[in-house]
């Protein structure tokens, strides 16, 4: 037997916590305050509005990640962010729609995603209870 602690993958999984699962949900619908915004500044300023939309939803991704010290809360934002967004491109039975058929919605939905994943995979990702390791000792 070594003293060393069990790794992480032979731990049992704890269900989140009430206030972990109440700050997903917020930072979820923040996430879609930000899509909604940044899809109503991104016509109307091109390509200033833009980058501004682009950038306001990385802030929020990462400082979600900040927030809750893991990956899920870049996902929570991502993910109100790309609901929210996917659903203001249907166009309505009355011929009303928000997104134009222009380029600049088309950079505003791909790259909108793109910051997404991009945000959620450098967020920094939990780390186990302990002290920090060097391989080699």
């Amino acid at each position: 037997m070594s003293d060393r602690p069990p790794s992480l993958l032979t731990q049992p999984i704890r269900p989140p916590s009430a206030a972990r699962v109440a700050a997903c949900l917020g930072l979820f619908l923040l996430g879609a305050a930000v899509g909604a915004a940044g899809a109503l500044v991104q016509p109307a300023w091109f390509p200033g509005g833009l980058l501004l939309a682009l950038a306001g939803e990385a802030g929020v991704c990462l400082g979600a990640a900040r927030a809750l010290r893991s990956r899920a809360g870049a996902v929570a934002a991502a993910a109100g962010w790309t609901v929210v967004v996917l659903l203001l491109t249907v166009s309505r039975p009355e011929g009303d729609f928000l997104f134009a058929a222009g380029g600049g919605s088309y950079l505003f939905l791909l790259g909108g995603i793109a910051v997404a994943v991009i945000c959620a995979t450098l967020a920094p990702g939990r780390q186990p209870d302990g002290g920090p390791v060097r391989l080699g000792k």
